[in-house]
């Protein structure tokens, strides 16, 4: 029956209960046309036609359901939204025109003046100027707490704190905030636990299942996994997604058709790819770790890592994102990346092809000296998006740039 047309035209949906999210990652959202196509349709329209002035009164009214404007109602990116709502075990899920659209949609729904955000400071450079620059404009204070230390954030949360807010793992020294141990102290005190969770994905992490109330993607990065298109989306319960859909009808932060589209085809391979990297970055990460000249390497998946064992315990796997120190100072950094052959240097990560970055003067170069230092932001500091090339391709590119460092 999967491929058959009911009486009224409906394509039915197929039932996934208790499947893998291998198979959600392939199958949910699909909601074939009379057509009967394969792939999922792209639906590039602005808007769509009503049989009657009385249906088009009752879809802007919000008595019946279907599509009106592709602002906020299209079919390619519900299918998108359907499907990574799923892979996330949320309820529903709110496409975005980008990761910080994401952040910015879910912060202006749900806060108000007077609000409070606790938030690490181990997060993205734009997240960290978001809330510091922008949402202070609107009368919601943010306190920056170290990701790791639970008595920072016991301390910071306060009677006007509405959201709880982290990445986890933090770009980019990799740190792992305690995903079960924050949403249990945000419900204590009526917040919201909110998870940005870019570096791992629902292929490697699920936020909601160990408490968390949102979830936050960016997905130009692994979703798409080949660096083609912007876009983020906001994944949570019905009444939570609701007010961020409000927001995202009224002020238009929309994820084109096309892109949504694009997503969906990442999602098919996104557990495939995710075990990939993680396995390559960990090949790279020991032997980072081995070199003289190396002075620290940043990824969970060493067993000399701090916070390895919570990883394991929240993560199925590491992921692909790894940074390390060497020797020297920025010139040294600088003499590092631009050494290398292949290895793209660009601050986009989750990409089939690596790519290396200077945190310091990218990323994160809009914070003051002082908040570098404290989210472990150093001029020796390197990135690294560990792609699906050869393993020992991208360390024989890495060692050109030791060598074009002095430090061979």
């Amino acid at each position: 029956m999967a491929n058959s047309i009911k009486k009224d035209g409906a394509i039915p949906v197929a039932n996934l209960e208790g499947v893998d999210i291998d198979t959600i990652a392939i199958r949910a959202g699909i909601h074939r046309t009379h057509e009967l196509e394969h792939s999922e349709a792209i639906f590039p329209t602005s808007s769509f036609v009503f049989n009657n002035a009385a249906e088009a009164a009752a879809r802007f009214s919000g008595e019946s359901k279907g599509n009106i404007y592709s602002r906020f109602t299209n079919p390619t990116v519900q299918m998108f939204e359907e499907r990574i709502a799923a892979m996330e075990g949320g309820e529903r899920a709110v496409a975005t025109a980008s990761g910080m659209a994401a952040i910015l949609s879910t912060c202006v729904a749900l806060l108000k003046q007077g609000d409070n955000v606790v938030c690490s400071r181990s997060v993205f450079g734009t997240t960290n100027v978001f809330f510091e620059k922008y949402m202070a404009k609107f009368g919601v204070t943010t306190t920056f707490v170290d990701l790791t230390d639970f008595a920072q954030w016991q301390e910071a949360v306060g009677q006007n704190t509405r959201l709880l807010f982290l990445e986890t793992p933090s770009n980019p020294v990799c740190e792992i905030g305690d995903i079960k141990a924050l949403s249990e102290l945000a419900h204590r005190h009526d917040a919201l636990l909110v998870v940005d969770n870019c570096f791992c994905t629902p292929a490697l992490q699920r936020p909601l299942l160990l408490g968390a109330d949102i979830v936050v993607h960016s997905a130009t990065k692994y979703l798409d996994g080949q660096g083609r298109c912007v876009g983020g989306v906001v994944v949570g319960s019905n009444v939570l997604m609701e007010d961020v859909y409000g927001f995202l009808r009224s002020a238009g932060p929309t994820m084109s058709p096309f892109n949504a589209w694009v997503f969906l085809k990442g999602l098919e391979t996104l557990c495939l790819r995710m075990k990939a990297h993680s396995e390559s970055a960990l090949a790279i990460a020991e032997w980072l770790d081995s070199k003289d000249s190396v002075e620290s390497v940043f990824y969970t998946g060493l067993k000399t890592h701090p916070q390895y064992e919570l990883a394991r315990q929240q993560q199925n796997g590491f992921g692909g994102v790894l940074s390390f120190r060497i020797k020297g100072g920025k010139d040294e950094a600088w003499k590092f990346i631009d050494g290398l052959q292949f290895i793209s240097i660009t601050a986009n990560l989750g990409d089939t092809k690596s790519t290396i970055t200077h945190p310091a003067t990218t990323t994160h170069g809009r914070l003051s000296d002082e908040a570098k230092a404290r989210s472990g932001i150093t001029d020796n500091l390197i990135r690294i998006s560990v792609g699906l090339e050869s393993v020992e391709d991208i360390k024989k590119d890495l060692q050109l740039g030791f060598m074009s460092a002095g430090l061979a």
